[in-house]
C-alpha cells in the first residue's frame, strides 16, 4: 500500500524535512500528494482531492492544526491526522481530536514510519479515522514522546514499584498510575490474577501449572502472544479458572 499525504505546515524547511523522511519509508511507502502552509490552503486541497493522511503542525498563523483537525471531522472521507510539532505539550489536546499519533520535531525515520504503519491500518480496515466513535486509548508519555496505545492492544498491567508496566504482544510500556485504578476503570477487559497483575480476559490461552522461585508450585496463565508466564495467586485462583470457563 502507498499513503497519499499532505503536509501542512507555515515552514518551507519543515515541508521539506518531511518531504525527504517520507521518501525513506517503506512498508507501507507514502508519496506526498499536496502541501499547504495553512489551515484554509489545506482546507482547499482537502476538498479537492483525495489523502489518506493528513501531517499537521500545530502552531500556525491563521486558524492552527487543533482547529484544522476539528474541522477534518466534520468531512466526508477525511484523512487520517497526525500531529508534527515542535512542541509536546499539546499531546492530549491532539487526541481528543482522535489524532492517529503525535510526533515531535525533529522527527526520526522510525517514528515517522510507525505513525505509517498505524495509518495502514485504519485504511485497510475501512475505517474512517477521524470520525465516528473513538476507540478507548491509554495515553503513554515516555522520553518526551506521547503515544496513543489502544486498550485492544493490551495483554497485561503489572505493578512495578511506582509504576505500572504496559505490556503488549510486541512492546513494553511504562505507565505512571495505580494498579487499583486501571482494575476499577477497566474491569470489564481486565481480570486480577495476582497483588501486581492484571491480564486482558480476551488473551488468556491457558491455566498451566508451574513452579514459582519465590512462591514454590502454583499456577499461571498463559498469554496468546507472549512465551511469558504470569504468576497466579492462590487467593485469585479460583477467580481467575471461573474467568477462563466462562470465556
Amino acid at each position: 500500500m502507498t499513503l497519499r499525504v499532505l503536509i501542512v505546515d507555515d515552514e518551507a524547511l519543515a515541508r521539506s524535512r518531511l518531504r525527504t523522511l517520507l521518501g525513506e519509508c517503506t512498508a507501507p511507502a507514502a508519496i506526498v500528494a499536496g502541501e499547504a502552509a495553512n489551515a484554509a490552503d489545506a482546507l482547499a486541497l482537502l476538498r479537492r482531492e483525495r489523502f489518506d493522511l493528513a501531517l499537521l503542525d500545530i502552531h500556525m498563523p491563521g486558524a492552527d492544526g487543533l482547529t484544522l483537525a476539528q474541522t477534518l471531522r466534520t468531512l466526508p472521507g477525511a484523512p487520517a491526522v497526525v500531529f508534527v510539532t515542535a512542541h509536546a505539550g499539546h499531546a492530549l489536546q491532539a487526541f481528543d481530536v482522535e489524532a492517529v499519533d503525535y510526533l515531535t520535531k525533529p522527527v526520526r525515520l522510525e517514528r515517522l514510519q510507525a505513525a505509517l504503519q498505524k495509518v495502514e491500518r485504519l485504511v485497510a480496515a475501512g475505517r474512517a479515522p477521524v470520525t465516528g466513535a473513538a476507540e478507548e486509548v491509554l495515553i503513554i508519555q515516555d522520553r518526551g514522546r506521547t503515544e496513543r496505545l489502544p486498550l485492544s492492544e493490551v495483554l497485561y498491567f503489572k505493578a512495578e514499584l511506582k509504576y505500572v508496566t504496559v505490556r503488549t504482544a510486541a512492546k513494553s510500556y511504562i505507565l505512571d498510575g495505580a494498579l487499583s485504578e486501571l482494575e476499577e476503570r477497566h474491569a470489564d477487559r481486565f481480570m486480577r490474577i495476582h497483588r501486581n497483575a492484571l491480564v486482558a480476559r480476551s488473551a488468556v490461552r491457558a491455566l498451566e501449572k508451574h513452579h514459582d522461585l519465590e512462591e514454590g508450585e502454583g499456577w499461571a496463565v498463559r498469554l496468546n502472544g507472549l512465551d511469558e508466564l504470569l504468576t497466579v495467586s492462590r487467593r485469585q485462583l479460583a477467580a481467575v479458572r471461573e474467568a477462563i470457563a466462562a470465556v
